[in-house]
């Protein structure tokens, strides 16, 4: 098989492996794609040229082309999605335990199960319910995700916060009703104006994993509302806001630590895929082949207006 592997910083290689083998509980998939994810941009740009190659690639959609002992219920053919590793590759292996049909109908790269699982677990436990006010901070893919995922709650309001124009143009079309630039949030916001009409959000949403971004999340929590913490917060301090304790609001964490939990958001949000109230492809706007890993990774940390998320296809 084919792997790409990060051999030293920004640096990637297209090597020649043994095909893996499935163990007893796990089926051996082609890859047909795999989603470039922030999480793994942090080896890609460090990596020490003395250290072990690293292979990354976890979000991946695949036609079953073996099966181990215990993983007969997957038929050779079977196009599945779910949590694994080892992505950037032509083959790869994935617990049968934690995959999942593709729905009928729809292409690989709009079928990553295991982003916008993290993404539905995280929005389940918010609560949200119709009616109410809510925002989201940061409309990278995450926050794109959050707004179609968001809207299928029937929001009384729902409100996108970036600083990029594209970006904010991008969520109206995903059913936002207004957006903001975070340095143009109209005041009534952010502080009470109004104690009969206070204007603040019921629920915030924060997608950004800067620090700056949660500090703007935490201003437009009303007393008794709930932030939810979606963004990976893994660098800087993210000191908590203490505005948050007097205003009594919920912080959810959005990270899932749990893979139970996890398959069963990956679960209903293909469901969600299936009927069509939920589609990757307004957000899948790069592909690049197995070669091409670098130039993902820098479209990803360049951003440039016309991208939101790229996907390998080996």
């Amino acid at each position: 098989m084919k792997i790409s592997q990060v051999v030293t910083a920004r640096t990637s290689e297209v090597v020649t492996a043994d095909d893996p083998v499935p163990r007893h509980d796990q089926v051996l998939v082609e890859v047909l794609a795999c989603g470039v994810c922030t999480s793994d941009i942090g080896p890609w740009l460090s990596h020490a040229t003395t250290a072990p190659p690293v292979r990354l690639g976890h979000e991946m959609v695949g036609r079953v082309v073996a099966a181990g002992r215990d993983a007969g219920r997957w038929a050779l053919g079977d196009v599945v999605t779910g949590l694994g590793g080892d992505g950037f590759a032509t083959l790869a292996v994935m617990d049968a335990h934690a995959i999942l049909p593709v729905p009928a109908g729809i292409e690989p790269a709009h079928a990553l199960g295991e982003p916008v699982a993290v993404v539905e677990e995280a929005l389940s436990r918010t609560k949200t319910g119709a009616g109410d006010r809510v925002a989201v901070v940061g409309l990278g893919f995450m926050g794109l995700a959050l707004v179609q995922l968001a809207k299928r709650h029937a929001p009384g309001l729902l409100v996108g916060v970036d600083p990029d124009p594209a970006r904010r143009e991008r969520a109206l079309l995903l059913g936002a009703d207004l957006v903001f630039d975070p340095a143009e949030l109209p005041q009534e916001y952010r502080t009470e104006t109004n104690r009969q009409a206070d204007a603040r959000l019921d629920i915030v949403l924060e997608a950004t994993g800067a620090t700056g971004g949660l500090k703007t999340a935490g201003s437009l929590v009303r007393p008794f509302g709930t932030l939810c913490v979606v963004g990976y917060h893994h660098t800087g301090d993210a000191k908590m806001d203490m505005d948050l304790w007097y205003k009594a609001v919920t912080v959810v964490n959005g990270f899932c630590p749990d893979r139970t939990r996890v398959m069963s958001a990956m679960r209903d949000a293909l469901d969600l895929v299936a009927q069509r109230r939920f589609s990757y492809e307004p957000l899948i706007t790069h592909r690049f082949g197995l070669d091409q890993v670098d130039d993902a990774f820098r479209a990803m940390k360049e951003s440039p207006a016309d991208f939101v998320k790229g996907v390998l296809v080996p």
